[in-house]
Parts: structure tokens; sequence; C-alpha cells
């Protein structure tokens, strides 16, 4: 069967894609990994939005768009299910689902796949004990679970103060932050415009920041050379001019789009210099370099969740129209009250994109003994020879160090090898480049690989 749309992704844009698309009477499929609608900010938003936790948002927006997408028709949802390969040229999807390999053919694509913490490797980074605040926000939202003991928070941005003030009403408030924004970041993001127009979006983040601090904790401003210490697991966090004893430590950077499909599929991408992250390139409706594939949400850019609801909306009128169930005009009368939502939904992003940029330390690590590729078990000490030996990117780094072959496929490492290098050779992070990876996205048995048709495997 061809399907009008695939979806990549049950989060927010992609649910609000297929509501969109099945409402037009296309035929919808939804490919997801997660076992149940939500993608990662609304993640088990069915079972959990009872917990008090996790009030707001998450159990209000989040429940109220996952009971829309299970009752609309016309969609073929495959929770449980990687998606491993895509053939663009013929609209075949390869899978693997929980009852084994499968197929699917769709006229249009469309990427949902969300955003990924920033991965930030400091020393001490691997000790048991030490894991993403994205992490913890999943043990919270899927199990309930929280951490134990003496907690430190270090890095920066909104997820920070989101996941404190719900670690807070869960019973374990952290007991110190370590906020690396760099000073005089504020006064950046003051002249980035954006307050006025964004003012609903702030006066919720200022609501947690109170939140987080009234719940006793304690924030240090400024903080650089952060290294987690210890002998077996984490037991100390320690920063130029302190330490403190540490059980659990949570470091988050930012988040940056999910790119890695986009990239297997050699779509076009830029650098984003205010997000300093690589973003595909898209038109207004959410379409690629590539005439079947679309990208809505944060995999196209962070924007947070209301955006992404917005633009995967749009990606899903754009396939209406294609599909010939809209013409020009119906379809641009009614994206007008989506763009305008998206405008809204976007009007802090230049504040916030100013505020929370990375320090260049946090971008290349600057101690040289740091592991910065935990599959093959790379410094950065490591990355930065290989560059002075000729790597000019982190795809030739590959061919030096095995840098981006292990599981995660680049997904940890290659975005702080492209930094190390740029650093390294006195180059840009857009001339350094990012890694190319390959088909599958997920690794798959032999076995499965023995299962598909002779025509695919050819």
């Amino acid at each position: 069967m061809m399907h009008d749309l695939a979806i990549i992704g049950a989060g927010p844009a992609g649910m609000s894609a297929a509501l969109e698309a099945a409402g037009l009477g296309l035929s919808v499929l939804v490919l997801d990994e997660q076992p149940a609608p939500g993608g990662q900010i609304f993640r088990a938003v069915e079972r959990a939005a009872a917990d008090p936790a996790l009030r707001g948002e998450y159990a209000d927006s989040g429940a109220l768009l996952a009971r829309r997408f299970r009752a609309m028709p016309n969609v073929d949802y495959r929770p449980g299910t990687q998606l491993w390969n895509i053939d663009a040229a013929t609209g075949l999807l390869s899978f693997r689902a929980p009852d084994g390999p499968g197929e699917a053919q769709a006229a249009r694509i469309l990427l949902a796949t969300g955003a990924q913490e920033r991965p930030v490797p400091v020393p001490g980074w691997t000790l048991p004990g030490v894991m993403s605040a994205g992490a913890a926000q999943i043990l919270l939202k899927q199990a309930g679970a929280v951490p134990k003991g003496k907690l430190v928070l270090a890095g920066q941005g909104p997820l920070l103060w989101l996941l404190a003030a719900q670690l807070a009403r869960a019973g374990a408030p952290p007991a110190l932050l370590l906020e690396t924004t760099p000073r005089g970041a504020l006064r950046r993001a003051l002249s980035a415009g954006g307050l006025w127009a964004g003012r609903a979006m702030l006066a919720k983040g200022l609501a947690l920041v109170w939140e987080a601090r009234r719940a006793g904790m304690r924030v240090v401003s400024g903080v650089r050379g952060l290294r987690a210490e210890g002998d077996g697991r984490v037991q100390r966090v320690a920063w130029q001019g302190g330490s403190a004893p540490c059980d659990t430590l949570l470091l988050h950077e930012g988040v940056i789009p999910s790119t890695h499909i986009a990239r297997a599929l050699g779509l076009a991408h830029r650098w984003d210099s205010a997000q300093l992250c690589w973003r595909p390139e898209l038109d207004e409706w959410g379409a690629s370099s590539d005439p079947r594939i679309a990208i809505a949400g944060d995999g196209a850019g962070i924007g947070g969740w209301p955006a992404a609801v917005e633009a995967g909306a749009l990606a899903a009128l754009d396939a209406a129209h294609r599909a010939g169930r809209l013409d020009a005009a119906a379809r641009d009368r009614r994206a007008a009250p989506h763009r305008h939502a998206l405008a809204r939904a976007l009007a802090l992003r230049p504040f916030l994109d100013a505020l929370y940029a990375p320090a260049p330390e946090v971008l290349a690590p600057a101690d040289d003994t740091t592991l910065v590729c935990r599959c093959e078990e790379v410094t950065a000490g490591q990355v930065r020879q290989a560059a002075r030996l000729g790597a000019t990117g982190p795809n030739q780094a590959k061919a030096y160090l095995r840098t981006g072959m292990g599981p995660c496929q680049g997904r940890m490492c290659g975005t702080t090898v492209a930094a190390l290098i740029a650093e390294t050779r006195g180059i840009s992070l857009e001339e350094a480049g990012a890694l190319r990876p390959r088909a599958p996205y997920k690794p798959i048995t032999v076995g499965e690989l023995a299962g598909l048709p002779v025509e695919e495997l050819g």
C-alpha cells in the first residue's frame, strides 16, 4: 500500500502533522520508536499525566494532543518501531517492528525526529552517577524515578530549571545548580530582542526559576572548568574556585536538532550561527532539498514544542496540496493561523539563543584527557593530534581514530570532534563540517537483513 504521508516520530510535530493530514483525508503512516505517543517532551504522558511533579503543559497540552492523536482515524500508528533506512527515490521505508522487520511506502515522508541534548564531555563524565538532565527527566516521566543523595545540576538552559522544579515537586530537590552561562550573556541576550513578544513564555520560565530557588537549590553562576571526580563513581563535582560533594551529577548545555537521518539522506544543511548547530535547509512548508522529504519540529531547528505543533501542521497542509487534496489558495488560507501561532511561539528564541550559547570549552573540551568518543574511547587530545596530522573534519577523523563508528554512529561525539578539529586547525565550525552517517540508521541484525526481499537488498 502506498501511503499519502509517512511520519517518522510521534512527538508534538509528528502528532500534529498526522492530525492535520488525516483530517484532510490523507492516508497517514506514523512510525515511532517509543511505546506510546508523546516524543521526548511528552514522553509517557498518557500514563504519567496525573503525577503532580509533571503538572503544567506536560499534563495538560501533552495529554490532550496524545488523546486527539489516538482518536484520529486514517492513521496507521506503529509504536515501538525503529526506522533504519529510507529510499528517497521510491519512498520505501525499512524498519524493525515488535513483530519483526517490515517495509512500507509513502508518496511523501515527514521527518519529525525532534532534538537531542548537546553532548557535554567534561573530565569524569563517564563515571557512574553522571548523566544528562534529559535522561533524568526520562526516568522521572517513564518510571517516576528520582535520584537519591546529593544531586547537582550543571550547565545551562530552560530544561535545567524545569527539571529542578519537577524534582522538587517529586520530593528530590537538587542541592546545587552550577550555571555555566558566560558572564555578559544576559546583556547580549537583552539586545537580541524578542522579550515583549515572547513575554508569556518568559513569564513561565521565570516562574520555574522562582520555584526551584524557593525549594532551597543553591546556584553558582559563571562556572568554568567543570569536572566530575570520584573512585568508581562520582563523589564530587569540582570547578574553578570550588567543589561540592555529589552523588548524582546531571549535565545539560541545551539541545540541538536530531539530523542523523537527514544527513544520511544527503539533504542540504546549513550552519546555524545562533544555535551553534547544523540544521536542514527548508522552505516555509518544511520541504527539504529532496522532493519527497519534509522536516518539522526541533529536527528542523530548535523552537520548542508549541512551534513544533505548528510546523507539523504546515508540513501536513503542504503534503495535502502535493497530493491534490488542497489547491494553493486553500492551503495558504488554512496555514495563516498556524503561521501566526508559529511566529508567537518563536518570538523569544533570539533571546534564548543569545543567553544560552555554549562557551567554547563546552564545544571543544580544553583538557586533552577528556574522553569525547565513548564508543571507541577516544580523547580530546587524540582528536587534536589527528587534526594536526591532516584530518580536516569529523569524516576524515574516522580514518584516524574510528570516531563516529561505534553504536551511537557519531550522535554523541560528532559535534565535539568537529569543534576540536576546527579549534586545532584555526577554521570555523562550518568549515569543519558534520559527520555523514549511512544507513542503517539504527543497528539491525544479519538475520533481519537476510529476511528482506531480494529487490531491497539490490
